[in-house]
């Protein structure tokens, strides 16, 4: 028997942030992952994608570079192969730089797969291979897994999910994808900018769910004209060898041939096998439920990441393990909130937002006022941007409190923080454009629809 502080199981953004934490507060930490750490954000998920995506995006400027005075001589070609090795060695550097941070943390990694395993008095027991270890707390951040739908033949064709989809050394010759989230939206834009031909198909009437419904339509438009052919409000009843057949609202039957088969229709918590059972761990669905401070129903056992079925998203793993651990070493003031939570699609050009949207108020019956202006009231937004178009939204209350905000146009990623900054401290209209914005940058594009 092998005791430990706490254990965390998942070594993935929310396990290895929270193991590293919970070490420099001083407790003995032992941090159980089967596979890889970095879990699926940093080996099969955000960062090998945005890799991709910024080869891809490069291609697209490069082609670009005549608007701008540049004249590029001779073909540009694309070596995908030399793309996924860069791809490859990125993943290595940066899973290389989780471990040392652990060791240099303190925490001891055990690479096997763990459940828990009941009670002993106040302890809780984890087994893992041959050992049996004996914790005061447990971490669970064991992430999730893709969602396979019952599609007819699916099981009869070589389909890829992200996880193939990024492994492959050659690029598909076509490729239809099925689900217009993130996932696919992000593939999309790897896809048509190296030249594979891309279809679409999404069930709901607008690509990427629940984010912004205009500035996803603006963006949906963008990557048309980059070739991507779309199927809204459409749905896939079988694949085969042939292709995909789908059947459109008004219940028409069509078969697309096609290549390669790219499935994104979502991801779900990760908990089979993990022992929830043996601590009753209450459970919706498939997802651990968490209070807000990440504990379980068992008020020794937290959870945080894609586990809790809140936000798929690995910053917001991040913020929850970092809840979790705060909670244990004795913080009561510091409850994890989700209504600043940014959501980000590093496609060309970007989309990204916070807080709330249009559709989501208007759902709830709340009063909304909207405020917003083309991304080229920003300066610096047409000097690199040449004739681009993009959107910036914000959204505010009756008391003009900032409730959300949407961008479409670069770099939005990196312009979001701002506003999910400005609603997580309830700032208003007026106590936020006091703010100086540096001339000239594209986030003045935040302050000139301030005053819009």
């Amino acid at each position: 028997m092998k005791n430990f502080d706490i254990a965390i199981i998942g070594g993935g953004p929310a396990g290895y942030n929270a193991a590293a934490n919970a070490s420099s507060n001083g407790l003995q930490v032992v941090l159980f992952e089967h596979t890889a750490l970095g879990g699926v954000c940093l080996n099969e998920g955000c960062i090998p994608t945005k890799t991709l995506l910024h080869s891809a995006n490069l291609l697209d400027e490069i082609r670009e570079a005549k608007a701008f005075g540049i004249e590029v001589e001779g073909a540009i070609t694309p070596h995908y192969a030399a793309i996924a090795a860069r791809k490859d060695k990125v993943v290595q550097t940066l899973t290389s730089g989780v471990a040392y941070k652990l060791k240099g943390a303190g925490v001891t990694v055990i690479q096997e797969t763990a459940r828990l395993g009941g009670e002993e008095g106040d302890r809780i027991l984890v087994t893992a291979g041959q050992e049996t270890y004996s914790v005061s707390f447990v971490l669970l951040a064991t992430g999730s897994s893709t969602i396979i739908p019952p599609i007819p033949g699916l099981d009869k064709v070589n389909y890829w999910t992200s996880r193939e989809a990024l492994a492959a050394k050659t690029l598909p010759e076509e490729v239809t994808i099925i689900g217009g989230g993130v996932i696919g939206i992000e593939f999309a834009g790897i896809y048509s900018s190296l030249g594979v031909p891309v279809r679409v198909i999404e069930m709901a009437p607008e690509i990427l769910g629940a984010m912004d419904r205009e500035t996803s339509a603006m963006l949906r438009k963008e990557c048309g004209r980059r070739g991507v052919k779309f199927y809204l409000e459409t749905k896939v009843t079988a694949v085969s060898e042939e292709g995909v057949t789908i059947e459109t609202k008004d219940g028409k039957s069509e078969l697309l041939p096609t290549g390669q088969i790219l499935l994104s229709v979502g991801r779900r918590p990760e908990t089979e096998a993990l022992g929830l059972e043996t601590l009753s761990i209450a459970m919706n669905r498939s997802a651990v439920v968490v209070n807000a401070y990440m504990q379980t129903s068992h008020p020794r056992v937290y959870a945080a990441g894609d586990i809790t079925g809140f936000s798929l998203l690995a910053h917001t793993a991040i913020r929850e393990g970092e809840v979790a651990i705060n909670h244990i070493v004795g913080g009561e003031d510091d409850p994890m909130r989700y209504d600043a939570i940014p959501s980000v699609v590093y496609t060309h050009p970007e989309i990204a937002g916070v807080g709330t949207t249009e559709e989501q108020l208007r759902s709830e019956g709340r009063y909304y006022r909207t405020l917003k202006l083309p991304m080229a009231y920003a300066g610096r937004y047409v000097v690199e941007q040449e004739q681009a178009g993009g959107l910036c939204k914000i959204l505010v209350d009756e008391n003009d409190t900032l409730l959300g905000c949407h961008i479409l146009g670069d770099p939005a990623s990196e312009l979001i923080l701002l506003a999910g900054m400005a609603i997580t401290d309830g700032l208003s209209v007026e106590e936020f454009r006091r703010h100086v914005f540096p001339h000239p940058t594209v986030g003045e594009i935040l302050h000139e629809v301030l005053f819009s």
